[in-house]
């Protein structure tokens, strides 16, 4: 188990502690909810968990191959919905390096979407991956 432990910092601030490292991160709300966008807000942190979970367990697999991904990157749109309030899409854009044999390229993209951030997420928020490769 990790804890996580998170402060109100008011002004729509808010900082979290990962409990095994220390280490901090702040959050706002976003400008179209009353925040002024000067951090990641809980729902980018979302789009950001999903990417980078995505490229971690992709590294894990990889690893397993003795494949190489090194330099691969994500980057993910998040749209919100607005009746309610919530996501309404998150969008993956999985940049891969080249040298990945095509024979392996598939057991990696199934890595990415069986992460378990990928996994966790409601049904209700449209979910769509696309990988380049090279």
């Amino acid at each position: 188990m990790v804890a996580i432990t998170v402060r109100y910092q008011g002004e729509l601030h808010c900082e979290a502690v990962h409990g095994p490292s220390s280490t901090t991160l702040t959050t706002d709300a976003p400008l179209d909810n009353g925040g002024k966008a000067e951090s990641f807000s809980p729902t980018d942190l979302v789009a950001t968990a999903l990417g980078t979970c995505m490229l971690t367990v992709m590294g894990l697999k990889a690893r397993a191959l003795n494949v190489d991904i090194d330099g691969a990157t994500a980057t993910v749109e998040k749209e919100m919905a607005s009746a309610p309030r919530m996501i309404g899409r998150l969008t993956a854009k999985v940049q891969m390096p080249g040298g990945v044999p095509a024979e392996l390229r598939d057991q990696l993209e199934q890595a990415a979407v069986t992460c378990p951030v990928y996994q966790s997420l409601s049904e209700k928020i449209d979910k769509q991956v696309e990988f380049a490769w090279g």
